[in-house]
Order: C-alpha cells, then structure tokens, then sequence
C-alpha cells in the first residue's frame, strides 16, 4: 500500500474561457463544440457546423453572457473549482490539482504539478464533478485524461471515481446544501438537469435494446443503467425528494441547455413560460447535474430564467446554488479518499 504522500488527487470540471474577450470565448467553443462526444458527427460536417455556423454565430452573444456572471477573480467555475480546491487540500494529505476538460488549466498541468511536488508520484485518482454518466461530461473527461496520460507515458497509476449520482453521501450534502431554501413558501421545486441529446442516451447502452427503446425503459431494471443519464438523473431526483420529504406533486423535472433537435424533454425554458398559467407562482429551481455554478447555473437559469418565468406571470423565483464548496460536499470527497487510502471498498472505482 503506497503512503498517502506517493498519492494525489485531481479534481475534473468542464472549463471556461481564459477571459470575456471574444477571441477567447471563440477558443474555447472551437475545442468545446469540436469534441467528437459533445457534438457526433462526423469530423468533417461537424468543423463545417461548428466552425462555420455555431461559434461565429454564438461566440459574441456567448461573450456577453459572460461578462453578466464574471468576477474579479475570474470564471466562477473555475474560482469555485479552485475554492473546493482549497477546502479539499485542508482535509487531506494528499497534494490537490485542479483539471479542465476544455480551457485552463490542463490535464496535463494538473499531471505535471503532481510530479513537482512529488517526483516519487505512484497513482493519482481522478474526480470528474460530473455526479451522472453522459458522453458530453463524465465519458469525454475521463477518455480525455486517459488520452493525456497515455501520450505523456506516466509512470504513476490512474484512477478515476465513477459517478456517484445515487452515492449516499452525495445525495445527503445535495439534500442539506438544499434544505434551507425549501423551508419558505413556495408553489413547486424544479430540478433543471443540463439536457443531451436522446441519440447520446442511444449511444451509451452497452446492450443497445434498452435505453429509449422499451416501455419505461428508466425504472426497468438493466446494466445499460450504469452508463444512462436519464436515468441517473431520475434516481438522483428520487432520492433526494424522498430524503427531503418532498411530495410527488411539488416537484418535477426539465433539462436545460438544448442545441438542435431531439433532445431530452421537457424543456427548462418551455417549463418556465408554462408554469405560471398552471398556477405555479413561487418557484424554486435546482441543477443538480452541475456541481459548481456556472454559466449554465449563474446566467441561464438564475438571470434569463428568472426573467422568463417572472414574464409568464411568476410572482418569486430563486435558485438554489450548486455545491460549490458546501462542507457537507467538501467532507464527502475527502471520506472517499480516505476510505479509498485506508482500502474500503466504498469507492466506486473505475
């Protein structure tokens, strides 16, 4: 067993641009949208859209929406990421990196501050902040890490946390990071999930006759559930509703962010023009998919859909943040490690 200083811990998120100019948002949109798991075409049509349609169109109005949501210090995603840095780094041994799938810092940086701080570095375990499977988070990080590791030809081991969307522990710091927002007056809780195509959900069943192909296919037992965010998120929901007591009648669910057709419904943006006239008045809205705000969390659906929703008709909106650095969150990543150090098997590894 390798002492705890011969280990280290990378924490994965998604990224942001390297500021709110435009020839950064565009950067980071190419190498975003360009991701073969985010957008899957193939190579050749998908540089023509992206390239040629998508991020000339976007990356202006996405450089304004960046500029609503940017601090002194920069991305809130990554400032936040950095935080839970931080508060991770004070409880445990092991030396804390931060990682981004697109944008700064790298993979590769992250690696490579391991190894300065400890040439000696045997295994390095990996935590994507994704808590559901999905091509376009957990699968395009982890493929992404494995990729840089194996160029660089590391010597060390690596390890990754798979997801942990029904993780006792996960679901407990959601439903505390939640509660003090549930205890004023409200009309209905919406969990708003970041939306993926269904071709995505498709793609991911191993037994390829499950997922969006059968009656129910979410509540009917199958392995293709290990890899199916629509049902990750549906278990995620269930279980916090219950944990938290929350009646089937107070609360729903809607996915966020849709680009193109064919994506996994009901709408968020659709929800929140409908649900004044259906005489929900007080709204609270939650996105657990995400585990730091950004701007998916702090622009879309706190500022644009707060104005939709108060438009329609809405009399009080808010959002519930993220985890962000919540202690509850910060002492669950820090049991695993040490569990996974102490060699339990309550660590799902891949």
């Amino acid at each position: 067993m390798a002492t705890t200083k011969k280990r280290g811990i990378i924490l994965m998120n998604l990224g942001s641009p390297d500021s709110t100019e435009v020839k950064d948002v565009q950067k980071y949109l190419m190498q975003f949208l360009m991701d073969g798991r985010v957008i899957d075409y193939p190579y050749l049509f998908r540089k023509i859209l992206v390239g040629g349609i998508i991020v000339p169109s976007r990356a202006s109005k996405s450089a304004e929406a960046y500029k609503t949501i940017w601090t002194k210090e920069g991305s809130p995603l990554v400032v936040l990421t950095r935080r839970l840095q931080h508060a991770l780094q004070a409880l445990v041994e092991e030396p804390v990196e931060i990682a981004m799938r697109y944008g700064n810092p790298t993979v590769e940086f992250a690696y490579n501050n391991l190894l300065k701080k400890n040439p000696a570095l045997e295994e390095v375990i990996a935590l994507p902040l994704y808590p559901h499977y999905a091509m376009s988070s957990y699968e395009t990080a982890v493929e992404y890490a494995r990729e840089i590791y194996k160029e660089n030809k590391y010597s060390f081991k690596l390890t990754f946390i798979k997801p942990y969307y029904n993780e006792p522990n996960y679901i407990n710091a959601l439903a505390e990071n939640m509660r003090p927002y549930l205890q004023q007056d409200y009309d209905h809780l919406l969990f708003s999930y970041h939306g993926v195509p269904g071709r995505h959900i498709r793609k991911s069943d191993p037994t390829g006759n499950h997922c969006l192909k059968m009656n129910d296919c979410c509540n009917v037992s199958s392995v293709a559930h290990s890899t199916c965010y629509r049902h990750q998120v549906f278990e995620t929901t269930r279980l916090v509703t219950e944990k938290l007591n929350i009646p089937k009648n107070k609360f729903s669910i809607s996915f966020q962010s849709r680009l193109g057709k064919g994506w996994l419904q009901p709408f968020t943006d659709v929800r929140l023009e409908e649900m004044p006239k259906e005489g929900i008045k007080k709204l609270l809205i939650v996105c657990p998919a995400f585990v730091s705000d950004c701007l998916e969390t702090l622009e879309e659906i706190a500022m644009r859909g707060k104005e939709s929703f108060m438009s329609a008709g809405g009399e009080s909106y808010e959002m519930i943040p993220c985890l962000n650095t919540n202690p509850l969150w910060v002492k669950t990543i820090a049991d695993w490690v040490k569990e996974y150090a102490q060699g339990e098997n309550k660590m799902r590894l891949d």
